[in-house]
């Protein structure tokens, strides 16, 4: 789901021109569940290290075994539709017959939904084997059995509903625009943002377990195989409403038998044979669109785009909302996702900031969620990650001295390109910069107003400016496909906005914040200055810059015609003193 634009910004006048402050203090006196004073009481309390730039000493998990906790906790949990009025207590005393619940929770998605998990997998097929195909009367029923159920009430009394549903969606342009109101720094207004959009706990158990349910369909064909979530949904920087794009594995499938010899003989499967990895590419995805189209429950606006440079499955899965897409030859954007795992991960700033600039760059429509000639969110994580790199000392490591840190386990090379990156996290020293993030914000706009694109290009494996191997607006190298520019769609014009609006921003945070306080101040201040379409004073600043760069040209030009008329009247002056003489 995009961030919210006008609608959201132009309420945060509305939050300004309030006669008092209200303290956190007074808030805590009115936590009532539900209410940004709640949201407030609760994100005060320790979760991590979102508050500051200082990770915790606790071991952190490499991408591999977060990812391979996630599936083995979604083989164990079911997907129920339930009657609009249930008994929570009633509805877990009927699962629990089936095995002991290890987690559960409710949310809303055109209907009542339920996430159940168990704690052993031999529970779901308890509950399995004890659930019956629908019949129909006017329709038949496809006999498919899966972990996404649907339950019903035997007598039709209704019950009395005590269920209190998990949000799946970011919070309402109201909720936000007072979280922005109430913040004390702009430091405290970046960490709201980043709390109140990022994936909670729930929204990431459903993606993982969306995966598994598609996994479900394809090991029909591929008992093996496995579908892996990749991009914004596991490499930290996704937000609420994000797109699940997922990875069917098929290595497994593939390397299941290689080692599996008996005395000098040797049995292999007989398959298919196919001209280029990419038809085989093509042709499973292409069975895999017909199953979810046919058989998958749940899956609606199924499209098998299979000649894109990347060949794709895109489908809706309604029942958890998301919008999906699955490819089975992309192994590079799974390590993408690591990459950007470790370096949301390294540091909580990088997060924080991220999303900021995300927020920021959606509400001056700087990207869309329509393809076109607009910055990525990609491109904008990768310029966030190089600035970080630039400072001094550095906050994140560059690429290629993650390189240096590697071991023979960490050794990784996709289709020739050198992938290879320490996965170990406990590995990398902490940097020592201890910069907030108001002082991070005012100078990426900085930095970036003022950076030679016309020139320079943006490297993360080096983290340093080089130049353009070719004449594109925009060009950040792809971190492992070398060769390649992400940001090869981005146009000279958009690119101009970028820079126009990012010159714009740092001046308003420039400017002194010191009254935000006082009662009589009418202007947002710090984040939701910027946030703005129409910044105070913006308008104008522009008109003075190009009214002064205007100017300047003119007065140089006029200058540089009086320096000449001068020194033509010189010479002539000169030559009339001779002739006078003579």
């Amino acid at each position: 789901m995009a961030v919210p634009g006008v609608g959201l910004l132009t309420r945060l006048h509305l939050c300004a021109q309030r006669s008092t402050r209200v303290q956190r203090p007074i808030l805590r006196l009115l936590s009532c569940p539900g209410t940004v004073a709640e949201d407030l009481r609760r994100d005060e309390q320790p979760s991590g290290s979102v508050e500051t730039g200082f990770e915790d000493k606790i071991p952190r998990k490499r991408f591999s075994e977060m990812q391979n906790e996630r599936r083995e906790q979604a083989q164990r949990t079911v997907l129920i539709r339930c009657p609009e009025k249930i008994s929570e207590n009633k509805f877990l005393k009927y699962l629990s017959q089936h095995g002991p619940i290890n987690n559960h929770f409710f949310y809303e998605s055109f209907g009542l939904y339920a996430v159940v998990e168990f704690c052993r997998k031999e529970s779901v097929g308890s509950l399995q084997n004890g659930t019956r195909t629908p019949s129909m009367a006017m329709e038949t029923a496809i006999p498919f059995r899966s972990r996404f159920l649907s339950l019903k009430l035997k007598n039709q009394t209704s019950e009395q509903s005590c269920i209190q549903s998990s949000d799946q969606l970011p919070p309402s342009n109201r909720k936000l625009c007072e979280l922005l109101c109430y913040a004390e720094s702009i430091d405290d207004q970046l960490n709201t943002l980043l709390k109140e959009f990022q994936l909670t706990e729930e929204n990431t158990k459903l993606r993982y377990l969306t995966c598994s349910l598609i996994e479900d369909i394809a090991a029909a064909y591929f008992p093996d195989c496995v579908v892996r979530p990749f991009g914004s949904s596991v490499n930290t920087f996704g937000k609420l409403g994000c797109d699940l794009d997922m990875f069917l594995d098929l290595d497994e499938t593939r390397n299941l038998s290689t080692h599996k010899t008996s005395g000098n003989f040797l049995t292999e499967f007989q398959v298919k044979n196919v001209p280029s990895e990419r038809i085989a590419t093509q042709k499973i995805l292409s069975v895999i669109g017909e199953c979810l189209d046919h058989f998958g429950p749940g899956c609606v606006g199924v499209q098998k785009i299979l000649n894109a440079r990347c060949p794709l499955v895109r489908f809706s899965h309604q029942a958890s909302g998301f919008q999906c897409d699955l490819t089975t030859n992309n192994r590079i954007a799974l390590t993408s996702s690591e990459l950007l795992y470790i370096y949301g991960t390294l540091d909580s700033r990088v997060r924080a900031l991220v999303f900021g600039i995300r927020c920021w760059a959606r509400a001056h429509s700087l990207t869309s969620s329509i393809p076109g000639a607009w910055i990525t969110n990609f491109s904008l994580t990768m310029m966030v990650i190089f600035f970080l790199q630039r400072r001094s000392p550095p906050i994140l490591p560059t690429l290629d001295s993650l390189k240096t840190l590697a071991d023979a386990e960490d050794k990784c090379i996709i289709e020739g390109n050198n992938c290879t990156f320490v996965r170990d996290l406990n590995r990398i020293k902490p940097s020592g910069n201890t910069e907030t993030l108001e002082l991070l914000l005012k100078e990426f706009f900085e930095y970036f107003g003022n950076f030679a694109f016309n020139k320079n290009s943006i490297n993360i494996r080096q983290g340093r400016e080089q130049n353009k191997p070719d004449s594109s607006p925009l060009y950040i190298q792809n971190p492992f496909e070398t060769a390649l520019n992400i940001s090869k769609n981005v146009s000279q014009s958009q690119l101009q906005k970028f820079v126009d609006l990012a010159q714009e921003s740092a001046w308003v945070l420039q400017q002194k914040d010191t009254d935000r306080l006082s009662v009589s101040n009418n202007q947002p201040w710090g984040l939701a200055a910027i946030l703005l379409p129409t910044v105070p004073n913006r308008r104008s600043f522009t008109k003075k810059k190009r009214k002064r760069s205007a100017n300047e040209s003119v007065r140089n030009l006029l200058e540089s015609l009086k320096s000449n008329r001068t020194a033509n009247f010189t010479e002539t002056n000169e030559k009339r003193t001779v002739s006078t003489q003579t």
